[in-house]
């Protein structure tokens, strides 16, 4: 229980990859407060799979691109938990649509989720943390689309870049606070955004096995696992850092994939 008396944020909590990040850091004893866009119902579930390793959980609808939603969310978890120490913004969407075709209003919806929605969680998080003098943990999930381009999802590419250098600047000015900022760069998952798409076009699936180098997909726990890796107190040293677990897919010229990712 290397985690216990952290409480930790998870915004996209009911997807694959926030479900598997919220059960790995309560069986580590961290108390979990989840948001997204289901209805609470929806939350029953993984708050009950949570709760039997003994961590306090809560669920909340939250628009993380709503700067004053995620704002009185956090004030509330507060409230109920205490000051929030783990941050994870993890919410994300994607387009199919090269920068030809997708709409301004497919690229301003994915920005405002993807990027303003992690700055908003993240900014939140800290100025809490700074505000009652807390070292933390902030660990944005990415994704390899931040360095290597993508035809079909031009927008989620320009949005996980953004992410990558919000990490790094927050890194820079919160570690005299205590506070470590990094970044997990998943490859393809299998789940979550890119498992949609697997399910719906299988043979995208077995060309993205076939490209990878390791010739293995991503499975949510696998990200889950270094997620809580840089949120755990023995991790002292790492901050402004991308940890990359894309199976080699960067190691390959070019990066012109056409199968989504995380």
């Amino acid at each position: 229980m290397t985690l216990n008396g952290q409480i930790a944020l998870i915004s996209g909590g009911l997807g694959d990859i926030g479900h598997a990040i919220a059960v790995e850091l309560g069986r580590r004893g961290a108390h979990i407060a989840l948001c997204d866009l289901h209805e609470p119902e929806k939350a029953w579930a993984v708050l009950e799979e949570i709760r039997q390793h003994g961590s306090r959980a809560r669920y909340d609808r939250v628009d993380v691109a709503d700067a004053r939603a995620v704002r009185a969310w956090v004030q509330a978890v507060e409230g109920e938990f205490g000051v929030p120490t783990l941050i994870i913004p993890n919410a994300a969407i994607v387009t199919l649509a090269d920068v030809l075709t997708v709409t301004p209003e497919q690229w301003s919806r994915e920005l405002r989720v993807n990027l303003d929605g992690a700055f908003h969680l993240a900014q939140a998080g800290a100025q809490h943390l700074v505000q009652h003098g807390k070292p933390g943990r902030i660990v944005f999930v990415g994704s390899w689309a931040a360095h290597a381009p993508h035809l079909t999802i031009p927008a989620y590419c320009a949005a996980k870049a953004g992410v990558r250098m919000l990490c790094k600047c927050l890194a820079l000015q919160l570690a005299p606070h205590h506070i470590l900022v990094n970044e997990v760069a998943p490859g393809y998952v299998d789940a979550g955004l890119s498992g949609k798409i697997f399910t719906e076009f299988p043979e995208r699936r077995s060309a993205a096995v076939r490209q990878v180098p390791t010739h293995e997909l991503i499975t949510p726990q696998e990200v889950a696992l270094q997620v809580a890796h840089l949120c755990e107190p023995t991790t002292r040293h790492v901050t402004g850092s991308v940890l990359l677990m894309d199976g080699g897919l960067s190691l390959l010229s070019g990066g012109m994939a056409q199968e989504e990712e995380n």
